[in-house]
């Protein structure tokens, strides 16, 4: 989580399926949403344990542990907090092509809960790292880099073949 809140504008949010968010108790964050990039975030969280003020990497790794941990409850976590659970499309990346969706997309093809921790890369000058400026951060930090696009291809061949 360090390396992360290093790297990135440090607005940690944690992509989860709607489904899993209701049962959390984890309403939007507003009512009527006017994000032209649609997207849905719920109110934030903080883990009532092991944690103190909940912005620290520790806090917040705790945070995204507990609501990526299925037997986690609504009474696990303070509100609002320094998390941002985000609402994924129930159709992942074909419902919406964002990264909420794509982290999501990338669990669930790897075999693992469906919450994925996500943040926006950024330049030392503050500007958002782009796509040339994200591949050689990954070459930098060995890190694997996958468009959405590329996870699109992915699973859109999958989701013809069950109709």
């Amino acid at each position: 989580m360090a390396f992360t809140i290093r790297h990135t504008s440090g607005f940690i949010c944690c992509s989860l399926e709607p489904s899993r968010l209701q049962q959390l108790e984890l309403p939007h964050m507003v009512a009527n949403n006017t994000d032209p990039k649609r997207t849905q975030y719920a109110i934030t969280v903080d883990a009532k344990e092991k944690t103190s003020t909940g912005i620290s990497a520790h806090d917040r790794s705790m945070t995204v542990n507990k609501l990526a941990s299925p037997i986690t409850t609504t009474d696990d976590f303070y509100k609002p907090g320094h998390v941002l659970p985000l609402y994924a499309d129930p159709q992942g990346v074909v419902g919406r092509q964002g990264h909420t969706e794509a982290a999501v997309e990338l669990c669930k093809l790897a075999g693992l809960y469906p919450a994925g921790v996500l943040c926006e890369l950024v330049n030392d000058d503050g500007s958002m790292k782009r796509r040339n400026d994200c591949r050689e951060f990954a070459n930098t930090h060995n890190l694997k880099l996958i468009s959405i696009e590329q996870i699109l291809e992915f699973v859109s061949p999958k989701i013809n073949l069950k109709k």
